[in-house]
């Protein structure tokens, strides 16, 4: 006779073979690691997938996951104006960007091979591989599509499948990107500037790749099976709640991935350590961080009234000027005559690799002012820091949109072709980190802060993303 508090029996989890494949952008890539640490930590196998020289630079995995967690090195083909070790969009100026997104298609070969030899129960894709859904189908292998951006960002490009996109006037020119979409069903701010919109539609048109971006999108997206997102309710439920009535797919966030800045490189690290002696100088939050990333390709003049606007405002500031490679004399922008003798101790212009996470993360730092890539944001607002927001291109006006007036404001900009002022960028500096007005943004970003910081909010939605992953395996 079996007693009353005999135990359940005990059941084993199955344990799965994810591999990550994320696009060549460690604005992507280090996400993409994210998520399968955090695969790791719940005892499943991992295969991250990238380029030699991109393995070669990722931070160093936590030795109780190295075991589970295997980076695969794929070559990358060469391909023809592409510089060489040009492996990551940080390598390449703007307009070669193209042709890493051809060089990129040429590791079909060497995927399908790792995937047939292997076949892991899921791969996580990014939206540049429009080939590797029905590669992955045909092996029985399930789909996720994960770019690292918000739903936010999905929304605003809106249906993927021709009877839901049937549903609607037709966007076929810049000016119909200016004003929300009709399929968004609440008040919102998702729109593009006209730059911004013009500069949009030369992307997703076709390119030295062979290939738009629009296409890669559309196929990344039907060819999963769920899309995830680098969100959490918090900030975003109306929005993702939201994306399965446009695509058709579960939308699951995986949380905002908030950076652990004693994950990143050694602090005794001489870059660090120089930047850091500099930062220990200023008094608490004076300094302005700028960083525009390392894709944006800003005209002389814009480089120039920049420049001339942080000066005139007064402020101390730390600059990350990092020049990709492959760009020349000739084809990269210069600061204004004599700029660094004049702002020489009030200004530092940094001209290697900056450690953001640790620079954002210092008592001196008071404003970010930033090209609002997910990531960065996501970094500014994790230490509480306002932001000075200055988008240029993809997905950044969007999220200078889902921010402003919140944590900080734009640079006021003209419409029609993106021009700004001197004037403008100083008094921007000035109301965020220094006027009464800007306490608000101060605030606000603090506020923001702690839901970005909830590390236990967003592990939970780790949870029950590897949950969906553990319950939906090989449903192809």
């Amino acid at each position: 006779m079996s007693s009353l508090t005999e135990p359940e029996p005990i059941t084993s989890k199955k344990l799965l073979h994810i591999a990550l494949f994320p696009w060549l952008a460690f604005g992507h890539i280090i996400p993409a690691l994210e998520v399968a640490k955090h695969i790791a930590q719940r005892d499943h196998k991992v295969s991250f997938i990238s380029t030699p020289r991109n393995i070669q630079r990722l931070p160093k995995i936590p030795p109780n996951l190295t075991p589970l967690i295997d980076l695969v090195q794929i070559p990358l083909p060469r391909v023809e104006n592409l510089p060489e070790n040009g492996e990551a969009t940080m390598d390449v100026p703007y307009d070669l960007i193209p042709y890493l997104k051809l060089a990129h298609d040429g590791l079909e070969q060497g995927i399908t091979s790792f995937l047939q030899t292997h076949t892991p129960d899921w791969i996580i894709y990014d939206f540049a591989p429009y080939w590797l859904p029905p590669i992955a189908s045909n092996l029985g292998i399930s789909r996720a599509m994960f770019g690292g951006f918000n739903t936010y960002t999905a929304c605003a490009f809106g249906p993927t499948l021709p009877d839901v996109l049937s549903r609607y006037s037709p966007r076929t020119l810049p000016e119909h990107f200016t004003v929300p979409p009709e399929w968004v069903p609440f008040p919102s701010k998702l729109f593009f500037r006209l730059f911004e919109a013009k500069k949009l539609f030369d992307a997703l048109e076709h390119n030295a790749s062979g290939i738009s971006d629009w296409f890669r999108m559309k196929s990344a997206v039907e060819g999963s099976q769920v899309c995830l997102f680098r969100s959490c309710r918090e900030i975003e439920g109306d929005w993702l709640d939201l994306v399965p009535e446009l695509s058709r797919k579960p939308a699951i966030p995986v949380g905002l991935l908030p950076p652990s800045v004693q994950d990143t490189e050694d602090k005794e690290d001489s870059s660090w350590s120089i930047a850091c002696e500099w930062l220990d100088k200023q008094e608490r939050a004076t300094v302005v961080y700028v960083a525009l990333g390392s894709e944006i390709n800003p005209t002389q003049e814009e480089f120039t009234e920049l420049a001339l606007g942080l000066e005139l405002s007064g402020l101390p500031f730390f600059w990350a000027l990092r020049t990709p490679n492959g760009s020349t004399a000739g084809n990269s922008v210069k600061l204004p005559d004599e700029f660094e003798d004049r702002n020489t101790g009030r200004g530092l212009v940094w001209r290697t690799w900056a450690p953001q996470r640790q620079i954002l993360a210092h008592k001196a730092v008071g404003g970010f002012l930033t090209h609002c890539g997910w990531s960065s944001l996501i970094e500014g607002l994790h230490c509480g820091i306002p932001l000075i927001m200055f988008p240029f291109i993809y997905d950044q006006g969007l999220n200078a949109r889902l921010w402003d007036r919140k944590v900080g404001i734009e640079v006021p900009r003209n419409d029609e072709d993106g021009s700004f002022t001197k004037n403008a960028v100083a008094e921007s500096l000035n109301l965020v980190m220094v006027d009464e007005e800007g306490k608000a943004y101060r605030d606000g970003a603090k506020e923001y802060s702690a839901v970005i910081g909830d590390k236990d909010l967003h592990d939970r939605y780790m949870d029950k993303c590897v949950e969906y992953f553990e319950k939906n395996v090989h449903k192809v």
